[in-house]
Formats: structure tokens, C-alpha cells, sequence
């Protein structure tokens, strides 16, 4: 049976319960129509010009991004103007666009336990725990396909977590830059700094920075970080490593398909999931 965009929706809100975004967010249903039927899915962090236009060209009929095409609200919708003119695109192609945010880097599963995983960074919690009151009822089919989030487990931005074994920061960098295939890394603080524990936040962490310094973590790794975060961190003689938010958030990518393809095979719904493979980080390293 072909899947409709409700079927995959119910999945997706399963990995990521829509009540863990934070306030500011704009996560769910950007544009479509639940109701379309999917043959073809692809997977992106960005819903970008590049993305867009391509998975219109190529008669993707969903398209799932990390980042929301939409922010806050529109007061009017100019299509010679992002994102007027990808609105207009998508619905002239019937392609929905759905987005998973914050919602996603808080789920036990989610984009931050990904990049744990990614690390080698276990024992993991929240470094900032996310308090939910309850939960949306769930369909049957997103229950039986995708297991219910276990209230036991880690939810909330960003985690903390150990090493099976202490190493010196500069070797931490050096690692992580192997293990993400990165180009380079950014190191801040004493080189020889023991680490044992560690804080993650996938994206951009300055927003968590305060959290970090009151843990007992000596290295903090994310991206986007700031000069004046840098210099905090070396005023407390902790580490910072950034990786970049493009390698800190792209990671979940190949996942989502992952997960989505299994789920819906699962179900006996038939859909062709596909991570973009369109996407590079804006930023070159000359």
C-alpha cells in the first residue's frame, strides 16, 4: 500500500514527539497536504533553493529537513522572495515539506544521541532537561511501527556523557575530526587538558554554554561557537572543540532514512526513502 504523508508524519513524530520543540520553534507540516500520497522521500537538513528546486525536478512528492522552511509567522507571501517562492514551487509540484528541529535534537534517539554515538560518548543525559507535561495521542500504526520513547531515557538539548578512557584535548579534537571526516576542527584551551567527561550540543551551542561550565564536564563540543564563549571556556580552564554546525546537524540525515525505510517496510507501506545527497557545508576551508 502506498504511504501517504500522514503515515510518514506519524512515524516521524514518533522519533521526534512535535511537544520537545521549544517554544520558538516551527516544527511539523510546513506546506502540503496530509493527505497526498508518497511514493518518494528525501531526507535533507535544509529545505535550501538547491534542495527544493531538485526534489521538484526529480517528482519527490516529501521532503523532511532538520531546519523549518518557516520560522515565524508570514504576514504575506512573496513568491520572487524566500521563502514566497519555494512555497509556490512545492505546492505547484504537490511537494510537502516537513520539518523535525528541536523537537529532534532533544528525542532519546535523536539527533544529540546520534552524535554521541558517532564520539564514543556514553552514559549519557540531557544537559538541559526537557520538562513534558504530556504527550499527543499516538496513531496505532506509529506505535506498532516505531516504539514508544521510554520516559527513562534521555530527553532534552544537548548531552553529557564519558569516554571509555581519558585522553588529552588536543587528541580529542583530532579524533572526533577522523571519526566526523571533517576538514578541520576548532580547538580551544590547554591542548594537554584531561578529558573524561564531555557536553555535546548539536547546531549551535552558545545557547548552552552556561550549562556546560556548571556541569562537570571538562569539553564542550558543537558548533557555531562564539569569541567571547571561547575566552568564558578558558577562563574556567575547560575545552572546546567546534565542529561546525553543518557537520554537528548533517549526520541525521542518513539516519532519518534509515529509521523511516525500516518503519515503513514495517507497516507494509511502500516508499522510496532517500537522504539528499545535494547538501555541503556553506563554509570552505582555504
Amino acid at each position: 500500500m502506498v504511504a501517504t504523508v500522514a503515515d510518514i508524519v506519524q512515524v516521524m513524530e514518533r522519533m521526534a514527539p512535535p511537544d520537545l520543540a521549544e517554544d520558538w520553534d516551527n516544527v511539523g507540516l510546513q506546506v502540503g497536504r496530509m493527505d497526498w500520497p508518497v511514493n518518494t522521500v528525501w531526507v535533507a537538513l535544509d529545505p535550501s533553493p538547491e534542495v527544493v528546486h531538485a526534489a521538484c525536478r526529480k517528482g519527490v512528492e516529501l521532503l523532511i529537513t532538520h531546519h523549518p522552511l518557516i520560522f515565524e509567522p508570514l504576514r504575506y507571501i512573496d513568491f520572487n522572495k524566500p521563502p514566497g517562492f519555494l512555497i509556490q514551487q512545492a505546492a505547484q509540484h504537490q511537494l510537502s515539506i516537513y520539518a523535525a528541529h528541536t523537537n529532534f535534537d532533544s528525542a532519546q534517539d535523536g539527533l544529540n544521541d546520534i552524535l554521541a554515538g558517532r564520539i564514543g560518548l556514553k552514559n549519557l543525559k540531557p544537559l538541559v532537561t526537557a520538562h513534558i507535561e504530556s504527550r499527543h495521542p499516538c496513531q496505532t500504526m506509529a506505535h506498532d511501527v516505531y516504539p514508544p520513547v521510554s520516559p527513562e531515557g534521555p530527553q532534552g538539548l544537548g548531552r553529557l556523557g564519558e569516554f571509555d578512557e581519558p585522553t588529552d584535548l588536543k587528541s580529542l579534537a583530532l579524533k572526533i575530526k577522523e571519526q566526523l571526516s571533517l576538514s578541520s576542527v576548532k580547538l580551544c584551551g590547554n591542548p594537554e587538558l584531561i578529558v573524561r567527561r564531555a557536553a555535546i550540543c548539536t547546531g549551535s551551542g552558545s545557547g548552552l554554554l552556561r550549562n556546560f561550565i556548571s556541569s562537570d564536564a571538562q569539553a564542550y563540543i558543537s558548533g557555531d561557537m562564539r569569541y567571547h564563549d571561547a575566552k568564558d571556556v578558558q577562563a574556567v580552564n575547560r575545552g572546546l572543540i567546534d565542529i561546525g554546525h553543518f557537520a554537528s546537524e548533517h549526520i541525521m540525515v542518513g539516519v532519518v532514512a534509515d529509521r523511516l525505510s525500516a518503519a515503513l517496510a514495517k507497516a507494509g507501506l511502500k516508499a522510496d526513502i532517500k537522504p539528499c545527497g545535494l547538501e555541503r557545508d556553506p563554509f570552505l576551508t582555504l
